[in-house]
């Protein structure tokens, strides 16, 4: 590139493939399950709760979150949530991890574009083994040099990782449809933060727009992602 950036990451979760959509369906069936004990909006506060909580103890992915629905069927019951529910959330946690894997519309052109540009990462959070798994039945694998699959995403994290495998967050982008993961750590250490939004977005991962700061980008969707390189390459 004739500007700064060498090294452009993707999260994956809701950047490049579908995620959030499936843990709606399952609070949905959760709410129906419990609809005896508490109406829905009243059981999602306390989940989402249960979630803040237990992220230290869990991590980000499908298993902290089942453990959290079981966790509040318990405290929603006092105890009393019958057996077949606690199977019910143990198996349907299963099916998630065994969902197949559906590209978000321009994925993969994004990827490949991006590569024209620099070394290309995947940067994501979440359970190592499921996240693996998903890199794998994406299909994209082979286009990265490099997954990292990380507890957390804060600036530290992308200081750590684009000084190892990159020039630097300085020469770095990040993608993704987190404000709160994504973009502004990005920022914070010092590289460009580019925000995709997401159709459905996780209460936890909401920030305010950096609108102000000259290292923020919005785009559309990952259609937009080559005429942003194409821009930041002549102006750079």
């Amino acid at each position: 590139m004739t500007h700064s950036i060498t090294t452009i990451a993707f999260d994956a979760d809701d950047t490049l493939w579908h995620n959030e959509r499936f843990f709606k369906l399952t609070q949905d069936h959760f709410a129906s399950l419990l609809a005896d004990y508490v109406e829905g909006p009243d059981l999602m506060g306390r989940l989402l709760e249960a979630e803040r909580r237990n992220i230290l103890h869990y991590g980000f992915g499908i298993k902290g979150f089942v453990l959290s629905m079981i966790e509040t069927a318990l405290d929603i019951t006092d105890g009393r949530v019958p057996q077949h529910v606690i199977r019910d959330l143990v198996e349907t946690g299963k099916e998630m991890l065994a969902h197949p894997i559906e590209l978000l519309p321009h994925a993969r052109e994004a990827v490949e574009i991006a590569k024209v540009f620099g070394r290309v990462l995947i940067i994501t959070k979440g359970d190592l083994l499921h996240q693996e798994r998903k890199v794998a039945q994406s299909g994209l694998g082979e286009l990265f040099d490099g997954v990292e699959i990380v507890s957390d995403k804060v600036a530290k994290t992308y200081t750590r990782i684009f000084d190892a495998v990159g020039d630097g967050a300085a020469r770095g982008m990040m993608i993704g449809n987190s404000m709160k993961s994504d973009v502004r750590p990005m920022i914070d250490a010092g590289g460009w933060g580019v925000f995709v939004p997401h159709d459905l977005s996780w209460d936890i991962e909401h920030a305010e727009e950096p609108t102000d700061h000259p290292r923020f980008r919005k785009i559309d969707d990952l259609g937009q992602l080559p005429d942003l390189l194409s821009d930041l390459s002549k102006t750079g």
